[in-house]
């Protein structure tokens, strides 16, 4: 079943999952693809980084400062007093402050939720199966940026269990919370883009939960 949800009201925690490839050699990969962009090695894998909920939009179009920012494709966990949910979206980061502080980076730029989700019961036993991507924005061509099976990421059942807001009941999330689940590798490193396109499917339903977004970058004055 997929149905919208509008998480304004929803969620009173937002979590980030941080190097949380289930591959080893991939998560030293995602390492390294940010060494090269002057980031710290992180103190433990995963990581859990938290932001403010008023970081989280819905929207097609987010400002930042500066054109040092991208963003990139991951899944989402969300739990409501109707149950538990998923949807993807993007964790979009400032480059240039991650330099000097990944949490920093994630709460400076906003965290894009699609609006459309799946019920965790319908695709959790062919939770690996789904595939993650995304496109970026080059004028009106859409460039694949990331493409991935989230075999490649950590169980979400794992990641709700070690991180910050777990129910007590039955280990999952507690009511309220939100958790972006990880990423795949950028194809050809991470570069800025005028937009993103994230997309989650369901090769197993035939199903597909996609948002785009827009960037409209202020000039970094100083």
């Amino acid at each position: 079943m997929e149905l919208q949800l509008s998480i304004d009201s929803t969620i009173s925690t937002v979590i980030i999952a941080g190097w949380a490839g289930r591959d080893r050699e991939d998560v030293e990969h995602h390492i390294r693809e940010l060494a090269a962009l002057g980031v710290a090695p992180p103190s433990a894998t995963p990581l859990f980084y938290r932001v403010s909920v008023d970081r989280v939009t819905q929207q097609e179009m987010i400002t930042v400062v500066g054109e040092n920012t991208s963003g990139e494709a991951e899944p989402i966990l969300v739990r409501t007093e109707d149950g538990l949910f998923v949807g993807v979206g993007s964790d979009h980061t400032d480059r240039t402050c991650e330099n000097f502080s990944v949490a920093l980076s994630k709460q400076v730029c906003p965290k894009i939720v699609g609006r459309r989700f799946w019920r965790y019961e319908d695709v959790i036993d062919h939770w690996d199966d789904l595939v993650l991507r995304s496109y970026r924005h080059v004028g009106t061509e859409r460039i694949l940026y990331q493409e991935g099976a989230l075999s490649s990421l950590i169980r979400p059942e794992r990641l709700m269990e070690q991180g910050p807001a777990t129910a007590p009941s039955d280990r999952r999330l507690a009511t309220g919370a939100l958790m972006f689940c990880g990423t795949t590798p950028a194809i050809g490193g991470i570069v800025p883009s005028e937009g993103l396109t994230v997309s989650l499917s369901d090769p197993v339903s035939g199903r597909t939960l996609t948002h785009a977004y827009r960037v409209n970058c202020l000039p970094a004055v100083a």
